[in-house]
C-alpha cells in the first residue's frame, strides 16, 4: 500500500525506502530504532523497540524493507505502530530508485526551461556569470535537493524550486515593470546555487563540513568572486555589487542567516518569492500525508504551526 493511500488505524503492509534511521534510547536505557520511511507518493515515521545489533546493522539508509504495521496517529503526525520490518527477499522490490519522491515536472522540462530563461538575463556580465556557474556545477544543480529535510527536500529539488522561482519572477515582473527583471533572474538562478555545496548530494542528503561550518550563502558569494576573477570582471562594477547583494540578503533576517537585510527592491522580492515557494512546499509535503480532517504534524520552520486539511472536493 503506498504511504498517501493509507487510512488512521489501518493494517497495512509493503515494500517501503529506509529514508533515515537512528539509535535512540529510551528512558530505561533499551535501544529502539526511529525511522522515517518512504515511497514516491511520501513519507511516514516509526519506531522499532528493544532495537537488537542486528536489527541496527539490517535496517539501515538507503536500504528497501518489507514493513508491517498500523497507520495511527500521534501529536498529529502519522506513525507506524506494531511494527515489524524484514529485508526482501529474491525476487521482491529492492531498487531504492523506485521509491523516491519524484519532481512534480519531468526534470528535462527543468533544464530546458532554465536554458530559455537565462537568454532573458539582459545584462552582459550577469548572463556570463551565470552562465559560468551554471556550466561548472551542471550535474549537481540538476540532481540535488534544495534541502535536507524543509522544503524540495528531493532529488531534483534544487532546480525545481529554482525554476518556480523564476517563473514566479516573471510573472511579478509583468504586474510591476519598475523591477529589473533580468537582476531578478540572475539573482534567483545563482542564490541557492551553493546547495550543491553546502550538502552531501540526493542520497542520504547529509550536511557537508563546508556546509555545517560556513553554509550556502558565504560559500555561493565565494563561487561567484572566483567566477569575477576567470572572468576578469571588474567586482566593483555595480551590476556585480547589486548581484551580490541579492545573494547574500536572500534570507532577510541577519538571524536567518543573511550578512545583510535586502535593500533594493530586486532582493526584497527575492526573498519573499524564496519564502513563497518553500512555504508553499512545506505545506503541500505536510498536508499530502493527512486525510481529509486531520491536521498535519507541526512544521518548525512555519512557526511551529500545524496545518489542517479541509473534508473538501
Amino acid at each position: 500500500m503506498k504511504i498517501s493511500q493509507m487510512k488512521k488505524d489501518e493494517l497495512f503492509e509493503g515494500f517501503y525506502l529506509i529514508k533515515s534511521a537512528e539509535v535512540r534510547q529510551t528512558r530505561a536505557g533499551k535501544n529502539y530504532l526511529a525511522f522515517t520511511f518512504q515511497d514516491d507518493t511520501g513519507e511516514i515515521e516509526g519506531k522499532l523497540w528493544d532495537a537488537q545489533p542486528h536489527n541496527v546493522a539490517e535496517f539501515t539508509v538507503g536500504k528497501v524493507v518489507h514493513m508491517q504495521g498500523r497507520r495511527e496517529v500521534y501529536n498529529n503526525t502519522p506513525q507506524v505502530n506494531q511494527l515489524q520490518l524484514r529485508l526482501p527477499k529474491t525476487g521482491e522490490p529492492n531498487d531504492p530508485s523506485d521509491f523516491k519522491e519524484k519532481p512534480p515536472v519531468d526534470p528535462q522540462e527543468i533544464r530546458d526551461y532554465l536554458g530559455q530563461m537565462i537568454f532573458k538575463i539582459e545584462n552582459p556580465i550577469w548572463q556570463r556569470l551565470v552562465r559560468a556557474l551554471y556550466s561548472k556545477y551542471d550535474k549537481e544543480f540538476y540532481s540535488y535537493p534544495a534541502a535536507k529535510t524543509n522544503h524540495h527536500a528531493f532529488e531534483v529539488g534544487l532546480a525545481y524550486h529554482t525554476a518556480t522561482m523564476v517563473r514566479l519572477a516573471d510573472s511579478i515582473g509583468d504586474i510591476y515593470p519598475q523591477l529589473n527583471k533580468s537582476l531578478l533572474f540572475a539573482g534567483i538562478m545563482l542564490h541557492d546555487l551553493a546547495k550543491v555545496l553546502e550538502l552531501s548530494g540526493p542520497e542520504a542528503t547529509e550536511y557537508t563540513v563546508r556546509g555545517n561550518l560556513i553554509g550556502h550563502i558565504a560559500l555561493i558569494d565565494e563561487e561567484l568572486t572566483k567566477a569575477l576573477i576567470e572572468l576578469k570582471i571588474d567586482d566593483s562594477k555595480e551590476e556585480v555589487i547589486v548581484l551580490r547583494h541579492l545573494i547574500l540578503s536572500h534570507h532577510g533576517l541577519l538571524e536567518y542567516g543573511s550578512p545583510v537585510r535586502p535593500r533594493i527592491m530586486e532582493a526584497e522580492i527575492l526573498h519573499m518569492i524564496d519564502n513563497f515557494d518553500a512555504e508553499m512546499m512545506m505545506m503541500t509535503s505536510a498536508l499530502s500525508k493527512v486525510g481529509a480532517g486531520e491536521m498535519t504534524n507541526r512544521i518548525f520552520a512555519m512557526d511551529n504551526r500545524a496545518f489542517y486539511k479541509p473534508k473538501l472536493d
